[in-house]
Order: C-alpha cells, then structure tokens, then sequence
C-alpha cells in the first residue's frame, strides 16, 4: 500500500455482519479511510471444473450450488443457455411459472440484503421485521417448487411442476399482505432519522465512477445506470419490465434501489398468475451440441454463463461469471475511500450486498 496512514485496520475474515468470509484491509488517516484491499478465497469449490465433463442433468443441480441465496437465477441461466444451444422452444404457461419463482427468489436475496444492513448499521428491530418477511416468501417458493432453495424448477422445454389454481389464489394473498407490511417497513427505513445519519452521502458511487468500474445490479441502477438484463428477456418483455432507478449513489439509494425492486417483482408475479396462459408446462426437446453465451439478472446483477456441450449433452466447457466480483472492486476502490468512519466500512461494503460463494465458486 503506498499511502502514508496512521493505522491499518483489518477487518474480517470472520465478522459478525459478513454473511460470507472475506478480509478488508483498511488504510486510515485518523478516522478517515483512504485505502482498501479486500483478500478473498477463504470459500473457493472449483465448481466450474466439477462441472466439466459431466452431463447436463447433473450440471443442472451444480448449477444452482453455486450460491444458495440466489440459487433459482443459476438454474434459470443454465437452462436457458442448453435451450439456447439446443432450440428448444419453451411454452409460454412455463415462461410465465418462471419468471413468478425467479421473482420469489429475487424477492427473498434482496430483504436478506436489506436485513444485513440495517443489522450492520444496528437497527435491529427492522432487520428483525424483514428477515421475518423474507420466511414468508420462502414458505411461498417452497409451496411453488417444493424446495425453499435449490429448488431444481426448470429443466430444458419447461418447469417441473404446474402452479394449482388455490396456490395461486393463496400466493396472491400471501402478496398482499407482504406488500402492507413491505410498506410499513421501507417507511421505517426511508422516514428513520437514524438511518439518514448512517446512510445518506455515505459510500459514494458516482455514474461515471460505476461506469469505470463495470459495477451490475441495483449498486449500478442505484448510481442512474438504468440497465437491467431483464429488458433483454422476451418474458419480461411481454410484461413492459422497465428497470428501476435512483440518483443519489449512497448507501441510502443502493437499499431502496432493492426495496423499489421487490414492489416491482410483486407486481411481475399478480401480472403472471393474472395473465398466466393455459396450455402445456413442458415442450420437451433433446439438449445438443453447441456453444453459446447466456446472460440473466441475478438479485445482484448481471450472471453470464458461457457454455461448450458435445452432442450427447454433456458439458466440454463451463465459465462463469457472477455479478459481485465487479461490486465489490466498485465498493473498494471507490465507495468506501473517503468515509469518514471505520464504522462506515462494513455498511458500505455490506449495501452493495457482496455474494462472496458466486465470486469464488
């Protein structure tokens, strides 16, 4: 490090707030931050070589073991990806079944972030009240899928399970009174006088600083870089999916950024089961050989798979790229140079929501 400092702090890898391991080491003027380098590796699985050779079926449920917050978008992006190879063409009663489970799962990764912030910013009680929340719309998955996580619901030409008209009915219901108490909540979070002083002007991530450093998800859209794979998806385009927004590029807009963002995926979910199209879930089609690249939004930003398979369907090569390796270059080479707290440190990194398992795979 070549800064002149006052101390140098470590935190992690082991820290009461990190959902995962990961070091920061902290330069500091005084109480002023001016360095960072974060030292990951503490979760590595070599997944992607697990994978290699095996066929798709099995890579089907590696797939989503490569983070369990966020384990539907893995096996949404794979699938599609063999589908994408293989030209197969899925119904569209099953287009809309998983766009309402990718949505669930969206909904469940982003109070669990939101949870971990206010529990590092030490407001308990509302970390409490969304954690509490995210059960719900797990039981709500595991009514769906069977599974509360690696659920395994999409397979190539389809979903493996139809949505019965009372779970519909019951999921619609168990929305609304998610959505009243959502509200409750984010008025909490966005009124508390508290969480302005922990929150606003912390953890700075300009549009152009974004930009250089190819920061994805709601950490970009929180910095007005209105983009989102989903615009790209022929599903949500059915459904007029626009991306949601903010400017003010603090830690404050990265958690109402995901809070927008789960009003947003209630109301993708009543539009699919209102809209939902009768018909078959499965189309069938037999998975080929080919190459592609395939990308998805995962709760945390762009996933890209790029997939070799041979003509038995068996999987000759395998790359991954997760969305958070870009965040958290983003949190530690700008967003947290500058705070003004070390207390400041773990918030800021923890508001862009960093999925260490995805980054490490």
């Amino acid at each position: 490090m070549k800064h002149t400092v006052d101390v140098n702090i470590p935190l992690g890898p082991i820290h009461p707030c990190f959902k995962e391991p990961a070091r920061l080491k902290c330069e500091a003027k005084g109480e002023r931050i001016v360095g960072v380098e974060v030292e990951l590796g503490y979760m590595k699985k070599g997944i992607e070589r697990i994978m290699k050779g095996r066929p798709w079926q099995e890579v089907m449920f590696l797939a989503e073991r490569v983070c369990g917050i966020c384990s539907v978008i893995h096996n949404m992006v794979f699938i599609e990806a063999m589908e994408q190879i293989s030209g197969i063409a899925v119904p569209p009663r099953a287009a809309y079944l998983r766009v309402v489970v990718n949505e669930l799962d969206r909904i469940q990764s982003h109070l669990l972030a939101n949870f971990s912030y206010c529990y590092t910013i030490e407001h308990e009680t509302l970390g409490m009240y969304l954690l509490d929340l995210r059960e719900q719309v797990m039981d709500e998955l595991e009514r769906l899928t069977g599974a509360r996580v690696t659920c395994a619901y999409m397979i190539p030409g389809g979903v493996r399970c139809d949505i019965s008209r009372q779970d519909a009915e019951d999921l619609l219901s168990s929305l609304d009174r998610i959505e009243q108490d959502l509200r409750r909540y984010v008025g909490m979070f966005s009124d508390g006088p508290m969480i302005a002083l922990r929150s606003r002007g912390i953890g700075i991530l300009t549009k152009e600083a974004a930009q250089r450093a190819h920061a994805v998800g709601p950490t970009a859209r929180a910095s007005g870089i209105a983009f989102d794979c989903r615009i790209n998806h022929p599903t949500y385009q059915q459904l007029g999916f626009v991306p949601v927004t903010r400017a003010d590029c603090d830690n404050y807009a990265r958690i109402m950024v995901r809070f927008d963002e789960v009003a947003q995926s209630i109301g993708l979910i009543r539009k699919c089961l209102q809209d939902l199209p009768q018909g078959v879930i499965r189309g069938g089609g037999a998975c080929k050989e080919g190459e592609t690249r395939y990308s998805g939004e995962a709760p945390r930003g762009e996933l890209t798979y790029f997939i070799r398979s041979d003509e038995y369907g068996r999987i000759a090569d395998i790359q991954i790229q997760t969305p958070s390796i870009m965040n958290i270059e983003a949190c530690c080479h700008e967003m947290i140079i500058g705070v003004d707290s070390v207390a400041d440190v773990t918030s800021t990194f923890i508001s862009a929501d960093p999925c260490v398992a995805c980054t490490e795979r």
